[in-house]
């Protein structure tokens, strides 16, 4: 029994300053049942000024991600790697990425697109919704009068249209150019630029001085004209297959007019290529280049630059080194490049092994997945992942990544809203299954977030200790 004296000074001590805090007596735990009363705490966010992408799983924060508010302070460099097996989300974060970064004024945006059904690329609802038309290269459209797009576009410097030429030629033959080889180029493309003045000099023309070059070409090398002509041949029977073989059309003539490099959305609809050609990295190429030449200009714009299939840029060592020009050159001029890619060892292991580890390097944000177990492990070496996100990836959901930016790694769910549903799953959005899928997507994000918290303290408790 208490003692009345006791009793008495702590009812007027309460009184005047109320009621005092009673003591407990210390507990004995370990970390794996505290977490039952202290809860784990979430690190820190990105902040709050940027593009809503969704929220964390852990804490339930919002999750909001601007490579332009990052960038200098969080982010070494603006671009960005989204990774991931088909069908877990990674198209509707790119089109929910970009549709939100559209909001903004100074913001502008160019896609390749290279998937697509009914023969229009994914992002043909969006640009039809923003009024917006792709810019499809098609052969068979070409020779139509579709779109074409000139390497030889006086737009283009001189230097940039011979870097292009170059590069197309190396990719299509899968090795870089001799030096004879490359005067012949070089000696053509000259003699185009100085003779024909009153158009567009365009494909044909070099193709044209290639298989005839001139006497005074010869002479400025001391050498024999027959010489010059076969050292040229190989390279015009390449840059003849855009001009009368399975390309011809859409490189072979003048620049579209009517191509609005101001609007806030570009959309290269590359559908129609076969995606397992090479003439895919060879289209990759001359937008690349006709872009950085044409579209990126110091006007105090943030740009946005997102390839999808991006392993055929990465992947060809001629294309990743024009790339890689590219990036350097718009990070000062504020471009962001996003590239997406299946998987990572089709990169890494690819013939471009060491420009694509110069990209990789360059892309600060890294959004990841699911992706099978052995395939976790090699993008966790790869990319420096931690221990608990590399374990994590191979159980991911649709719709959950692990987002690492710049060190900074949370799980993220990425959110879509009503308006946006039906622009972004172009292919279900309104059948029966994309509704329940939806009421699916709900029951399942409590039950991952139990399931998150419930591995931890698993791990947790594998290393468990006492506390007092």
């Amino acid at each position: 029994m208490r003692d009345p004296l006791s009793v008495l000074t702590e009812s007027f001590t309460s009184f005047l300053f109320g009621k005092v805090e009673t003591t407990r007596s210390p507990v004995r735990t370990s970390t794996g049942q505290a977490q039952a009363v202290y809860l784990p705490t979430a690190a820190p966010g990105l902040g709050d000024s940027g593009v809503i992408i969704g929220r964390e799983v852990y804490s339930g924060k919002g999750y909001v991600y601007d490579p332009f508010q990052l960038y200098g302070q969080q982010l070494p460099a603006p671009h960005w790697l989204v990774l991931g097996e088909s069908g877990n989300g990674k198209s509707a974060l790119e089109k929910t990425y970009v549709l939100r970064q559209l909001r903004f004024r100074d913001r502008q945006v160019v896609v390749l697109d290279a998937q697509g059904e009914d023969g229009v690329g994914e992002w043909n609802l969006i640009a039809q919704e923003l009024g917006i038309t792709p810019i499809r290269l098609d052969p068979r459209a070409a020779l139509d009068d579709g779109i074409r797009l000139n390497p030889l576009d006086p737009s283009i410097t001189t230097t940039g249209q011979l870097a292009l030429l170059r590069t197309i030629i190396e990719v299509a033959m899968g090795h870089g150019l001799d030096e004879r080889a490359g005067f012949a180029l070089k000696v053509a493309h000259a003699y185009v630029n100085e003779t024909v003045g009153d158009r567009q000099p365009v494909l044909t023309d070099i193709v044209d001085q290639l298989r005839h070059p001139k006497p005074e070409s010869a002479a400025a090398m001391n050498v024999d004209i027959d010489d010059v002509r076969a050292w040229g041949l190989d390279v015009a029977l390449v840059l003849d297959r855009l001009v009368d073989g399975d390309l011809r059309g859409m490189f072979d003539g003048p620049t579209t007019i009517g191509i609005d490099l101001d609007a806030p959305l570009i959309v290269f609809d590359l559908s129609h290529i076969d995606r397992n050609s090479i003439a895919m990295p060879i289209l990759m190429a001359i937008v690349g280049v006709w872009l950085e030449h044409t579209w990126i200009r110091p006007d105090r714009k943030k740009r946005i630059f997102l390839v999808e299939e991006a392993w055929h840029i990465i992947n060809s060592p001629f294309v990743a080194q024009l790339f890689q020009r590219l990036l350097k050159f718009g990070r000062r001029l504020g471009l962001s490049f996003v590239a997406v890619v299946h998987h990572l060892s089709d990169v890494v292991d690819g013939a471009a092994a060491r420009e694509a580890a110069a990209i990789l390097k360059m892309a600060s944000t890294r959004t990841i997945y699911a992706q099978k177990a052995d395939e976790a492990r090699a993008t966790g070496r790869v990319l420096g992942l931690p221990r608990w996100a590399v374990e994590i990836i191979p159980t991911l959901t649709p719709g959950i990544a692990v987002w690492d930016v710049n060190g900074n790694v949370q799980v993220v769910k990425h959110l879509v809203t009503e308006a946006e549903r039906p622009l972004v799953y172009t292919d279900r959005a309104m059948t029966e299954s994309a509704l329940h899928e939806d009421v699916r997507a709900a029951e399942q994000e409590a039950e991952e977030r139990a399931a998150f918290i419930e591995r931890q303290q698993r791990r947790l408790d594998s290393s468990e200790s006492t506390v007092a």
